[in-house]
């Protein structure tokens, strides 16, 4: 229950902000806050007032709930609220713990005062959504932190400690101990004294080299945020609290609010971050499900993706045996897992001390004995299902009754490994994205018979692990590779017709894409997609497929780790170099299968990867193998570096409009060069662009 507590005590009103799980400001919030203001000034006996934060923190911001509902703009609005507090006439204390952030922040810089203890975290991170703050944070802030500290701040969205910002306006106290009793002495020493009341409109900017810091601002901000139109908004709304008299500098930045509000970019980050959260809400799975405990943890290959996986455990303090065929292949996995932190020493993310600490967690071994009590065990072995089967044979073994058994498969059939089992039920895929440190995604891939608290168990350790994590139903490839595969399948049509790979890399890396298709599968390994086509050329022999790839295999190209694949590498250098071999070989292809080849548009090339992605990922929830096309949206933008500006291939396709994806598809397909049967609109594709719909409003993200 949202709501604003009041108390008095002695000649201290204290309103106590009361809306889990962070004190979101929603309506009912604002409203008892507002109330509480009211009856202070009201009570003679009362000569200030401390707002502070129930449970965990002082506020997070806005109420995420009441996102497109009227609550949010209901009044008394934030804008309203902070007027309110700004014009009491007995002084407003803001006693902050854990976070001040966004809207919290704002409500907190009304306050006549604000004492903090260490730690606090404070933060407008509106600029992730696309947004600036819209309550007057622009303004303000400047004036409590100085203007170069507030722009760093805002352009960024990042937080910073409390404790950093000590000696500025932003902070009257930093209080030790209990902050409500800290809080109380600080506010009845400001009413004894008859302090005035600070308030932070009123204090002056003055800042003579303003021109020149705004120019270098602007520049520095547009060359690092291509494709998001808040981080310049931002600096203008900062300039304009140096510029302009304070009311004026807040109708700046709130019409600037507004602009922004209303840009595709703004929508699509909002959606991205609905479309996260709705993600872990599995219909029947309620998030009361009981889980099992996962105190330790197993991996199985200290590879690339093994070593990064036990990484993880060992981030999160789960203590975690690695297992592996030899002792030289231990050996190799421990030294890269070494190196890894090490890097991250260097970059100074991580002290000695952490380094050995979480070195420390990773045990080695080379016998499946070891691995026995493990109460999750994950294998990161060879994509093979012959060699995945012995594995999983020998895990029915070995492991204790309940201990959760994990695949990292990325494509093949996890309900066929459960079976390798005498208990499916305890058999889910956990498929990491490499290098699985690093990479946000986990796709948790759900078989026929996996349990609902196996489900719920790998749901929650994603988070503990610091995934975002999607569940996908058994296909081949689930979401994210299954469509990857229409991407590159038309990515290499492309190379027949006339295209090149720095052509194709680059117009969809202009467009926002991370990183192109052929140079993400040189850092990934030709040799990988080589194997898999090797299969689906047996089990889809009505598939058509291009043999570009395989030709480049078949000459040693694997990429990075041969020193040549779709590019070539010198020694000690990861850059990209167009290879004219690569151009002849792609060049003798195309005349070799008739094919006339012509310039590509970068239009085309982008339209037609990306629209693959969405005709399959259409399929995909045709098949009921993803649970909602948002979900889809988070696979892409977690994991294949789809644009977060765009929202994911569902959301964009959706900004669109379907109707204008089914008929570019329809063109492409009549192209003399067209491949009709690929670019069939998939049937729920196809049914709502006729009825003027949109993915994320059928089973998507509200």
């Amino acid at each position: 229950m949202s709501s604003a507590e009041y108390a008095v005590q002695g000649a201290v009103a204290v309103i106590t902000l009361n809306n889990p799980p962070v004190n979101g400001l929603g309506h009912d919030l604002r409203r008892g806050i507002l109330a509480g203001i009211d009856r202070a000034e009201g009570d003679t006996a009362v000569r200030a007032i401390v707002l502070i934060g129930a449970g965990k923190g002082f506020s997070g911001g806005a109420d995420i709930r009441e996102f497109n509902t009227p609550k949010s703009s209901a009044e008394p609005t934030l804008l309203t609220l902070l007027q309110a507090i700004e014009a009491s006439s007995k002084p407003v204390i803001a006693a902050i713990h854990g976070m001040a952030m966004g809207g919290g922040l704002e409500l907190a810089l009304a306050c006549h005062f604000r004492v903090a203890i260490a730690g606090a975290q404070i933060a407008l991170p509106e600029v992730k959504l696309g947004l600036l703050p819209g309550a007057g944070g622009t303004q303000r802030l400047p004036r409590a932190v100085g203007v170069e500290t507030a722009l760093n701040m805002i352009v960024s969205g990042a937080a910073v400690p409390a404790e950093q910002l000590r000696g500025t306006p932003l902070f009257d106290a930093l209080v030790e101990g209990d902050l409500l009793a800290g809080a109380r002495r600080f506010a009845e020493a400001v009413a004894a004294e008859g302090r005035p009341l600070k308030r932070l409109r009123d204090v002056p900017i003055r800042m003579p080299n303003a021109d020149a810091f705004f120019g270098f601002a602007r520049n520095s901000v547009a060359a690092a945020s291509k494709g998001y139109p808040a981080p310049l908004a931002c600096v203008e709304a900062v300039a304009g609290a140096v510029s302009k008299p304070f009311d004026e500098g807040l109708k700046h930045e709130r019409n600037l609010f507004v602009q922004l509000m209303n840009t595709p970019e703004s929508k699509a980050l909002r959606h991205a971050f609905f479309a996260e959260r709705a993600a872990s809400k599995i219909p029947d799975v309620p998030e009361d499900t009981p889980t099992r405990p996962v105190r330790t943890a197993a991996v199985l290959g200290a590879g690339t993706m093994g070593g990064g996986i036990a990484m993880n455990f060992a981030n999160a303090g789960i203590p975690v045996t690695v297992l592996e065929v030899s002792r030289e292949a231990l050996d190799k996995g421990l030294a890269t897992i070494r190196k890894n932190y090490e890097r991250t020493l260097k970059k100074g993310k991580l002290t000695p001390a952490k380094l050995e600490e979480r070195m420390g967690l990773i045990r080695p071994t080379v016998s499946y004995g070891d691995v026995g009590q493990a109460d999750i065990v994950i294998e990161a072995v060879f994509e093979d299902l012959a060699v995945k089967e012995g594995v999983f044979k020998k895990l029915d073994e070995v492991m204790k009754p309940g201990a959760i058994l994990a695949t990292n498969t990325s494509t093949l059939d996890v309900n066929r490994i459960a079976r390798f089992t005498r208990r499916p039920q305890d058999v889910v895929g956990t498929h990491f994205f490499s290098p699985a440190n690093v990479m946000k995604l986990l796709e948790i891939v759900r078989g026929s018979a996996t349990a609902n608290d196996v489900l719920a168990t790998a749901l929650s350790l994603a988070k503990k692990i610091d995934k975002i994590a999607v569940v996908a139903g058994v296909c081949d490839g689930f979401i994210g590779n299954r469509m990857l595969e229409q991407y590159i399948r038309q990515a290499m049509f492309l190379l027949e017709e006339g295209a090149l790979p720095h052509q194709v890399d680059r117009a969809l890396e202009q467009w926002g894409m991370a990183m192109g298709p052929f140079r993400m599968s040189d850092l990934a390994g030709n040799d990988v997609g080589w194997y898999i086509r090797k299969r689906r050329y047996v089990e889809k022999p009505d598939v058509k497929y291009s043999r570009i790839a395989d030709r480049l295999c078949e000459l040693g190209r694997f990429g990075q780790k041969t020193g040549a694949g779709w590019y070539r590498y010198e020694p000690g250098n990861r850059d990209a170099i167009p290879d004219p071999a690569v151009e002849e070989m792609i060049t003798r292809y195309s005349a070799e299968i008739g094919v006339q080849r012509r310039r590509v548009p970068e239009e085309e090339i982008v339209e037609r990867c990306i629209f693959a992605l969405v005709n399959e990922g259409a399929r995909i929830l045709e098949d009921g193998i993803a649970l909602r096309a948002s979900d889809i949206d988070v696979v892409y933008l977690a994991g294949y570096g789809f644009p977060r500006f765009r929202g994911g291939p569902m959301c964009y396709a959706d900004t669109l409009g379907l109707p204008n994806v089914v008929r570019t598809m329809r063109g492409f397909a009549a192209k003399p060069s067209g491949d009709p049967g690929f670019w069939r609109p998939a049937h729920f594709l196809k049914s709502l662009a006729a009825e003027g719909r949109a993915f994320n409003q059928a089973g998507g993200v509200s």
